[in-house]
C-alpha cells in the first residue's frame, strides 16, 4: 500500500493535465508490458488517457514490407521509419508521431500534442512516407496505451509512474536501450538508486 498525503506534489501532478508529458515506469510497475517503459501522453482528460510507448521497438517488422501489406506502393526513396510497440490496445492500428509547424491548421486525422508535435492516424501520411515525403522526423507506433477515467491517476498515486517533460530525443531517436535511464536522469534521478520498493510504505 502506498501512502501519499493529499497535499503532496505527486497528488498535484496526478490531478494535472498530462497531455504532452512523459510517463516513466517505476521499478515497482506490476504490468510487465510496461516494464521500464517511457510513454508519451497524447491525450488526457476526465474521460481517461491515451499514450504511446517510446522505447520498445519492433525490429522484426520492416516498414517497407508493412506498407506493401497495406497495398501502398513503395518508392526507391521511401523513408525508413522505425516501428515501435505503442501499447497493448488495438495492436493492429498505426499511429505516426511527427513534428509539425507550431502554427497552422491540423487536417482531419491529425491530433496536435503540444506546439510542434502531432499524431496522425490517416493512410495519407503513410503514402507520403512511402514516396520519400511527409514529415521529418517521424516514427510509427502499433497499438497504444489506454487508461479509463481516473485509472492513470490511481496508478501514479500508487507509485507506478513518474512524470516529466518530453524531449525530442526521447520521442524520435533510435537509441532505445537507454531511454528509460535517460528519462530518469532528465528528472534528476539516478536510475541505480531506484528499487522496486521505492516510495512504498
Amino acid at each position: 500500500m502506498s501512502i501519499t498525503p493529499e497535499s503532496s506534489p505527486q497528488t498535484e501532478t496526478a490531478n494535472a493535465n498530462l497531455t504532452g508529458k512523459i510517463l516513466i515506469a517505476m521499478p515497482g510497475m506490476t504490468d510487465q508490458r510496461f516494464e521500464r517503459s517511457v510513454v508519451l501522453v497524447c491525450a488526457h482528460s476526465d474521460d481517461g488517457a491515451m499514450g504511446l510507448v517510446l522505447n520498445h521497438p519492433l525490429p522484426e517488422i520492416n516498414f517497407g514490407e508493412l506498407l506493401e501489406q497495406l497495398g501502398i506502393e513503395v518508392e526507391e526513396n521511401a523513408r525508413q521509419v522505425q516501428i515501435r510497440f505503442g501499447g497493448p490496445v488495438e495492436p493492429g492500428r498505426g499511429f505516426v508521431l511527427h513534428k509539425v509547424a507550431e502554427h497552422g491548421t491540423d487536417p482531419e486525422g491529425r491530433m496536435r500534442i503540444g506546439h510542434a508535435l502531432a499524431m496522425t492516424t490517416t493512410r495519407d501520411i503513410l503514402e507520403d512516407l512511402a514516396q520519400g515525403q511527409g514529415p521529418e522526423p517521424a516514427v510509427l507506433a502499433l497499438g497504444y496505451a489506454g487508461w479509463g477515467p481516473g485509472q492513470l491517476e490511481s496508478e501514479m498515486l500508487a507509485n507506478g509512474w513518474l512524470t516529466g517533460d518530453s524531449a525530442e530525443d526521447l520521442i524520435f531517436d533510435d537509441a532505445n536501450d537507454d531511454k528509460w535511464q535517460r528519462a530518469l536522469r532528465a528528472q534528476g534521478i539516478d536510475p541505480s538508486l531506484l528499487s522496486a520498493a521505492s516510495g512504498r510504505a
